[in-house]
């Protein structure tokens, strides 16, 4: 897999969600799955790792990633936006051939 990349605003608050996180047998899951506007939306959640996934780790993250997802992560950038208008996460994946509106979704 190419290089999944964490932004250090999203390492900072990433961080903080990993420290509230009550049980510690789950981890930072980053993936996919079919639905959403455009065919495809992000996975960004605690979980359970699977004989699936493959454990990435990234400037000292330690995040689940299913074997099956990493074509459709490769060279992803997982953002944090601060602020009051576009707060959030936002995956920046130059694998998307589209994406819908509000980001949450794509097509490859």
């Amino acid at each position: 897999m190419s290089t999944l990349k964490v932004s250090d605003s999203a390492k900072l608050e990433l961080t903080r969600l990993i420290q509230q996180e009550t049980d510690s047998n789950k981890m930072l899951r980053v993936g996919v799955k079919g639905g959403g506007c455009s065919g495809l939306s992000y996975i960004l959640d605690f979980d359970f790792a699977t004989d699936q996934d493959k454990v990435v780790e990234v400037d000292g993250l330690k995040i689940l990633v299913n074997k099956a997802h990493e074509l459709y992560l490769g060279g992803t950038t997982l953002n944090y936006e601060p602020g009051l208008g576009n707060r959030g996460f936002v995956f920046e994946n130059p694998n998307a051939k589209e994406t819908c509106g509000c980001g949450e979704s794509f097509s490859i």
